[in-house]
């Protein structure tokens, strides 16, 4: 196929984004708040009541940015991400496709929004796109979330070139074989200092960012069993005989009740059985707020405080070259299903084609009103 007949293929990469100065902490929340797929009330209830939460939490928030030069850096990871997946795919052709692939990026929170990044597809002229979450597993509240809003910006913009979504990879080999190959490098690293201190061999913590129960038990989301699932092939990839480990959730917010357990509480569970941790953000892909800051400082001053005798922890896949190719592989498995099933409807919300037999994430229910 000539270059000038070349499908010009868009792959849309989203993620949560973070505010890129402290003045943007505050707007940056409320659009969290405000989305309804984080609290599901309708407007102007919504509205108000995430404008009081992110005024109260924006001192608190800068105060955590601080810790890493006042902003987040997702953006400029994610952006080194997407160069990365757009070199591979144009560089590879072994399935006899001929696209020419550019990544796009749309941030769900902050800057660069749906609506600009849409504009800038049907502006490259895009014949097709593929939909990226950069969430290995599929939850209502972000991948679902990222999608919506997404077909929400297409439709504003009037960009109308076929779309399918790769809704998640929980158990993808790129990705379980990168993060297995980093997580081997920090264990080893732990057990080689718990035989200095003559004491057993370290605990795994797997920890995600947890979510309300009712999003579990109410939207029937898939996400806890995702997470679960990506552990134990993580753990099987390792290899590793009579391995301790554990799934575990952070970042809870507010009163309602979250999937457990906490991380907080391993923690402490690890400080009473003397047992050192090597902990794993298995839900993030890149390092941020949550990584960088809950894991790193405050999560390590509870350890220190609990007696946790060692703490080492992993750092995320962000660019790793085996994450990179199991996007491709992602990608390719995508466009396999756009190709044979035709686009995704824009009008609906469906789940694209990687879940578990056992959810159905095309009816797993987005909350309803704007």
């Amino acid at each position: 196929m000539s270059e000038t007949t070349r499908k010009k293929r868009a792959i849309v990469l989203f993620n949560l984004g973070g505010p890129d100065s402290p003045a943007a902490v505050e707007p940056f929340l409320f659009n969290l708040f405000n989305d309804p797929a984080i609290i599901s009330l309708p407007n102007p209830f919504r509205y108000v009541l995430a404008k009081l939460i992110s005024r109260r939490r924006a001192p608190v928030a800068q105060e955590i940015y601080a810790h890493i030069g006042g902003k987040s850096p997702l953006l400029e990871l994610t952006q080194e991400q997407a160069d990365a997946l757009q070199a591979a795919l144009n560089d590879d052709n072994s399935d006899g496709s001929d696209y020419e692939n550019r990544c796009f990026i749309a941030m769900r929170y902050w800057k660069p929004f749906a609506n600009d990044t849409a504009a800038e597809v049907k502006a490259w002229g895009a014949d097709e796109q593929i939909l990226l979450p950069l969430y290995p597993q599929f939850s209502t509240t972000t991948s679902g979330s990222s999608v919506k809003d997404w077909k929400r910006a297409c439709h504003k913009v009037g960009l109308s070139a076929p779309i399918k979504t790769a809704c998640c990879y929980p158990t993808n080999p790129g990705f379980i074989d990168a993060s297995a190959e980093m997580i081997r490098a920090g264990y080893d690293k732990a057990v080689a200092k718990a035989d200095d201190l003559g004491i057993a061999k370290p605990r795994l913590l797997f920890s995600a960012h947890g979510v309300p129960k009712a999003v579990i038990t109410k939207r029937g989301d898939p996400y806890q069993s995702q997470i679960e699932k990506t552990s134990a092939a993580v753990v099987e990839k390792l290899g590793i005989a009579g391995l301790d480990w554990k799934v575990c959730y952070q970042s809870r917010v507010g009163p309602m009740e979250w999937i457990g357990p906490s991380t907080e509480d391993e923690i402490e569970r690890a400080g009473k059985d003397g047992v050192g941790l090597v902990i794993v953000p298995i839900a993030f892909v890149t390092e941020h707020s949550e990584t960088l800051v809950e894991l790193d400082i405050e999560y390590g001053e509870l350890a220190h405080e609990k007696n946790v005798p060692i703490y080492e922890r992993v750092r995320t896949v962000c660019s790793h070259p085996k994450f990179i190719d199991g996007l491709v592989s992602v990608v390719k498995q995508t466009q396999i299903e756009l190709d044979q099933n035709g686009s995704d409807d824009y009008t609906v919300e469906t789940r694209g084609w990687w879940c578990p037999d056992e959810h159905s994430c095309a009816v797993a229910k987005q909350p309803g009103g704007a």
